[in-house]
């Protein structure tokens, strides 16, 4: 069967942020990545925004299983939700994330609202 994705990406800018160039596309691309594997694969969408000196890269999908218990739980090591069962993945994608962004002074964090989660890396603009 054929699935359609809808795929979103909102309005951005150039801007410089701090960051190691390979390490920021190693963090996007595992969100992305995350994104289309646990998705229901009906919506992803990205969206930018500017708050207190930062870039918000954020990731959002619909198709989110994961309770709102589990959600503190997605950034530690080797930690799997139920939700990835039948995913391949060795639970540390999220935790790595965290770590490179933290090593570029930024952030990483997640939200979920219904069945929509949202992933956030927060850069440093220069």
């Amino acid at each position: 069967s054929l699935v359609k994705t809808e795929f979103r990406v909102g309005e951005y800018g150039n801007c410089l942020i701090y960051g190691d160039y390979e390490r920021s596309i190693e963090v996007i691309q595992n969100i992305m990545e995350n994104a289309i594997k646990y998705g229901d694969g009906k919506n992803i969408s990205i969206n930018f925004s500017e708050e207190e000196g930062c870039i918000l890269f954020a990731v959002s999908n619909t198709g989110c299983t994961l309770s709102e218990n589990d959600l503190p739980h997605v950034f530690d090591s080797f930690w799997r939700g139920e939700n990835a069962v039948k995913a391949k993945g060795s639970g540390l994608g999220l935790y790595i994330c965290r770590q490179l962004m933290h090593r570029m002074n930024g952030d990483i964090f997640a939200d979920i609202k219904g069945d929509i989660i949202t992933v956030t890396a927060v850069f440093r603009k220069v």
